[in-house]
């Protein structure tokens, strides 16, 4: 009796629901959803769409959790726009869970807000979710994992263990630098008086779920030799070098100047806060993610996951300094600072901007993103946009080279390109064309795809190149587009007549895994 009148009041009870949080992770969502769509498919969402159209367990250079959400999405027929709901809902799902984080540390509405302003309008962290891509769904992801474990030691919470098995196993189906955090945080528990965790059946109960569910993608790369090692090795090669203080420096520039008080603060303060002292787990799993990155040369948004937990955790530290009328001065100040440096970097990270517009605006501001590839030299606009734009323009230069081949000629050719873009381009944007050949990633593995071409209409750098394989080489076309990346622009469009020896023969040599 008396059970059922607890239960009759629990329901007549409102639901209790954590406004402020839901509020700004809505607001964020709906504005990346009225962004999502202004600019064409970006070079790895093609890919990504064409991965998708051949299910696996694996693919070359990543697990197949966004490749299957690509290519759903993509069915849908909302172009752009569509494929990227995920991203937005990431987005918002960050800011919510950096509020929620800051109060399960003891943080008041204003840590809170803090903590929620910078997961919002942090440049790289806008730019990471513009696009569908694998880092998209890191930040939130590690945050989620670093939450749920402090909500383990804080509250004796065994379920939020196993969830936090749950969101590793996710993450590692969606990219495997999910490794990287899991290897960081065990370091840091181990190191710590955390390490209790270590002894809670739900944590390997947790493990275990991480471990199922990643398992089937692992086997994959197990049973094709470990492709993605080899292409992290040839990445290392392949990204700028860039010397620590320069990578740092574009650190505080890409997150946000005005924020680098909190992240400061977020790496401090667990080891001079004695409420916090039980987060210095987190920051020498941070500091094991940061070296690893630099020994592997690795891009300035591989960090980005880390950030949003130090902006938690030093939103917390900081907020009662503000109770002091400078403090509450100097927190106005500062977030003003924050809010108009996100506002002049959004159309570096965001669709704002028309082409031509931005390129005026970059020259106007005299600023110009950090090279993080070799490749990327003399591009008019940030890797992120110019990778989005181009692609129906290179499909036409390539369909027009083809309807200048014969027709009796076209079932014996094959169309080769060099990258994966150009090649998921031509498959999902070319008319009339038979799949696109490359040996970049996984279209090696995915081979001549059912072609025994004689003749072979090829996209390239360098014309000169293909003489020794072809009877004859007849230039067709070139290739360029205003905004498109630079090294995409001038390639030679040539019809090889006669390809010697035969392409399955040298099909080994045209391996790209970088």
């Amino acid at each position: 009796m008396c059970g059922g009148i607890a239960v009759q009041a629990a329901i007549r009870e409102p639901l209790r629901i954590d406004w402020p949080p839901l509020a700004a992770g809505l607001i964020v969502i709906a504005f990346h959803l009225a962004l999502g769509g202004r600019y064409d498919l970006f070079r790895d969402e093609l890919y990504f769409i064409v991965c998708g159209q051949h299910p696996a367990f694996g693919y070359v250079d990543q697990p197949p959790g966004v490749p299957l959400i690509a290519v759903s999405l993509y069915q849908l027929g909302l172009g752009a726009w569509g494929v990227r709901l995920p991203t937005a809902l990431a987005a918002g799902a960050l800011v919510w869970l950096g509020m929620r984080f800051a109060r399960l540390l003891g943080g008041d509405r204003l840590a809170s807000g803090l903590a929620g302003l910078a997961c919002a309008i942090a440049p790289m962290l806008m730019g990471l979710v513009a696009t569908l891509n694998t880092s998209a769904f890191d930040p939130l992801a590690w945050t989620a994992l670093a939450y749920l474990l402090v909500k383990a030691g804080r509250e004796d919470d065994g379920r939020a263990l196993v969830l936090a098995g749950l969101v590793a196993g996710l993450s590692l189906e969606i990219k495997y630098s999910m490794l990287f955090w899991m290897l960081g945080l065990t370091i840091g528990l181990v190191l710590t008086p955390e390490r209790r965790l270590l002894l809670r059946p739900a944590f390997w109960i947790g493990v275990a779920l991480a471990t199922a569910i990643a398992l089937p993608s692992f086997l994959w790369q197990y049973a094709h030799g470990f492709p993605f090692l080899e292409l992290g090795a040839a990445a290392k090669a392949k990204n700028a070098d860039i010397a620590l203080l320069p990578f740092v420096g574009n650190q505080l520039f890409v997150m946000n100047p005005a924020f680098a008080p909190l992240w400061i603060a977020g790496l401090v303060a667990p080891f001079v806060a004695r409420p916090l002292r039980d987060l210095r787990f987190l920051v020498i799993a941070a500091a094991v993610v940061f070296v690893i990155v630099r020994l592997g040369h690795g891009k300035d948004y591989y960090l980005a996951p880390l950030y949003p937990m130090l902006f938690v955790i030093g939103a917390t530290a900081l907020a009662p300094l503000a109770r002091s009328t400078a403090g509450k001065v100097a927190t106005g100040i500062g977030a003003a600072a924050a809010v108009a440096f996100s506002a002049l970097a959004a159309p570096m990270a965001l669709p704002i901007l028309s082409p031509p517009a931005l390129e005026a605006y970059i020259q106007r501001l005299g600023i110009a993103p950090q090279q993080q590839e070799r490749s990327f030299k003399g591009t008019a606009l940030p890797q992120l946009v110019a990778d989005q734009l181009g692609w129906h323009d290179f499909a036409g230069q390539v369909e027009a080279a083809w309807n200048r081949i014969p027709v009796s000629e076209r079932p014996i050719t094959a169309i080769k390109v060099d990258n994966y873009g150009e090649a998921a381009a031509l498959d999902l944007y070319g008319k009339g064309l038979p799949a696109a050949l490359s040996g970049h990633n996984q279209y090696f593995l995915w081979g001549l795809r059912g072609q025994r071409p004689i003749n072979l209409l090829s996209v390239q750098e360098k014309l000169a190149d293909m003489y020794p394989y072809c009877d004859e080489v007849v230039l067709l076309g070139t290739t360029w587009s205003r905004y498109a990346m630079s090294y995409e622009n001038g390639k030679v469009i040539a019809l090889c007549r006669g390809l010697k020896p035969e392409l399955s023969r040298l099909w080994p040599r045209l391996k790209s895994y970088m």
